[in-house]
């Protein structure tokens, strides 16, 4: 199949990126006193590439915690608030699914609000719900280290004392997310944790950003069990396009290796239970803190180009046989799903 071939069908469904670190590179940016920053740097990508939705996530850099956690998240909640104002006729904020068609028929990018790592809330479990009334409507428990809530998942074998699983504050936190209806997010959580979640768990639970771990070894993947016990929730796991994920070294982290995770994915979970995540890193690796790049095994790369090349993408599913329906399920309705009233 051709490029226009993809780019039609594009246009068509709903494409829904499951994760997206976007907000931190747009509040930096405007301090230094730019606006329009999505309009200018990230709008052209995203019409290039098909996207309809983008999950937003609020990031914080471990140069920043714990004392400046809660202040820098809500700086890029208001950094998204600022640049949909600035930009109403292009850009728009997605509560939930019913939004997410909303802005695909106006043709808007939609931002839904996510967070990755716990740590703006503290040990402030009131402060979820300030977060959900902001539009937060994904929690992904941890980054790649330890909070008040669980323990992270390190991206390779890492010097630590005994791993915690869900800590008694976490408890609290799953349940008054399931009361707000704040979907959980186990993408960068430890095995122990991903269990205590899944036997915790009352409704669809998440991996936004995570491959096969029996394709790339990194712990940071979920094993077949993991994939499974997601399916089970009638949840949603989002494929990852960090070569660190994709691969097990640089020359095997290419388009092709990941489209082997789809796969595997897809024959273990269902083609109801996988979306994307691709977690595109290119763009802000300039602001990673020099202590949190030292950790990683090597320096990350995106396989995916950016989300202009997400064609490329499609037209490797359709050489693989996927039909239209199932495309449209992988691309986007499947996580639509999950943030449906």
């Amino acid at each position: 199949m051709n490029k226009n071939h993809s780019t039609n069908f594009l246009h068509k469904t709903l494409v829904i990126d499951g994760h997206f670190d976007l907000l931190m590179d747009v509040q930096i940016q405007r301090e230094k006193g730019r606006t329009k920053v999505i309009e200018t740097d990230y709008y052209p990508r995203f019409m290039e590439g098909g996207v309809n939705i983008i999950v937003a996530s609020l990031f914080v850099d471990s140069s920043f915690l714990p004392e400046m956690g809660l202040r820098k998240a809500l700086g890029q909640v208001s950094a998204l608030y600022e640049e949909v104002r600035e930009s109403p006729d292009k850009l728009m904020i997605c509560f939930n699914g019913e939004d997410m068609n909303t802005a695909k028929q106006l043709n808007k990018i939609g931002f839904l609000l996510s967070i990755e790592g716990a740590e703006p809330i503290g040990t402030d479990l009131s402060l979820l719900r300030v977060f959900y009334e902001l539009g937060v409507r994904n929690l992904g428990l941890v980054w790649s280290r330890r909070n008040a809530v669980a323990d992270g998942s390190f991206f390779h074998p890492t010097k630590e004392g005994k791993k915690g699983g869900i800590s008694s504050f976490g408890v609290k936190v799953l349940e008054e997310a399931a009361r707000l209806e704040i979907t959980i997010d186990v993408s960068h959580l430890n095995d122990e944790g991903f269990w205590d979640v899944i036997e915790m768990a009352t409704k669809p639970v998440i991996a936004s950003h995570s491959n096969a771990r029996s394709l790339c070894s990194t712990m940071r993947n979920l094993s077949d069990e993991q994939i499974k016990a997601i399916a089970k929730t009638n949840g949603v796991i989002g494929l990852n396009a960090a070569s660190m994920l994709v691969g097990e070294d640089d020359e095997r982290s290419n388009l092709e290796t990941l489209m082997y995770h789809l796969d595997h994915l897809v024959k273990v979970a269902g083609i109801e239970h996988v979306g994307l995540g691709l977690d595109l890193c290119e763009d802000f690796m300039k602001y990673i803190s020099p202590d949190d790049l030292a950790s990683l095994p090597r320096k990350p790369f995106d396989v995916i180009k950016g989300h202009q090349s997400i064609p490329k993408l499609v037209e490797g599913l359709m050489k693989r046989g996927y039909s239209e329906t199932e495309m449209e399920a992988l691309l986007g309705r499947n996580i639509q799903r999950i943030f449906m009233k």
